[in-house]
């Protein structure tokens, strides 16, 4: 059985819920990744941001990244799976949810994050295949 951990990308970088957009978007750029979780001062997952929040919920809606949070930005409670968890989870969270990143805890604490990319590097192609369409049958969240 393969498990969230297998396949998740550990050390996930957190961004605080103070931070800036603009400071986030640095981040990701330097990180090469289009996404980073959001963590709390009580070192707890609160969200996630993408680079698309930013450009839709900030940029285009005439705010200042340069003072606009993340923890402004971050809205609702982020699905999540437990490090524990088997990939046919994984899978059914990602695709019901028809989100492309999830972030993987363990006692509630984020230990990783997996991406369309870690599970092309490790679920079969046929899989891949059908989360790909299963998220992109009814367009980009």
């Amino acid at each position: 059985m393969t498990t969230a951990r297998e396949i998740m990308h550990r050390d996930a970088t957190c961004i605080g819920e103070r931070d800036t957009l603009e400071s986030a978007a640095k981040r990701m750029r330097e990180l090469d990744v289009g996404a980073l979780p959001i963590c709390g001062e009580d070192d707890r997952l609160h969200g996630i941001i993408t680079d698309r929040d930013i450009v839709l919920k900030c940029l285009a809606e005439g705010l200042d990244a340069k003072t606009m949070t993340a923890g402004e930005l971050a809205q609702g409670k982020p699905f999540v799976v437990d490090a524990d968890a088997d990939v046919d989870q994984v899978l059914s969270v990602m695709e019901e949810h028809r989100i492309r990143r999830l972030p993987v805890l363990e006692e509630h604490r984020l230990v990783g994050m997996i991406s369309e990319a870690d599970l092309a590097s490790h679920l079969p192609e046929e899989a891949v295949g059908r989360f790909v369409e299963a998220i992109c049958a009814s367009g980009t969240p």
